[in-house]
């Protein structure tokens, strides 16, 4: 599954097999998101992690800095 853009912004579920499974990527994804100079607005419900990407100071909206994120948390599952 691809992100998707609305309403101002990039969305994506994963999926993993357990809790243990989601709680560690998102401990990847931390790392980079700090790398990054980007945080994400996330949630986290047992084994599925969903995110709401866009860029606070460019007025909420989808940008590069957002994509470039989404790019970089992709290739941790892939």
């Amino acid at each position: 599954m691809s992100w998707k853009e609305e309403d101002n912004r990039l969305k994506k579920t994963f999926e993993f097999r357990d809790f243990v499974e989601a709680f560690g990527f998102m401990s990847q994804v931390a790392i980079i998101a700090e790398k990054h100079n980007h945080h994400p607005n996330w949630s986290n419900v047992y084994n599925s992690v969903s995110f709401e990407l866009n860029t606070h100071d460019a007025g909420d909206i989808v940008t590069d800095k957002d994509r470039k994120l989404a790019e970089a948390i992709d290739a941790i599952v892939k």
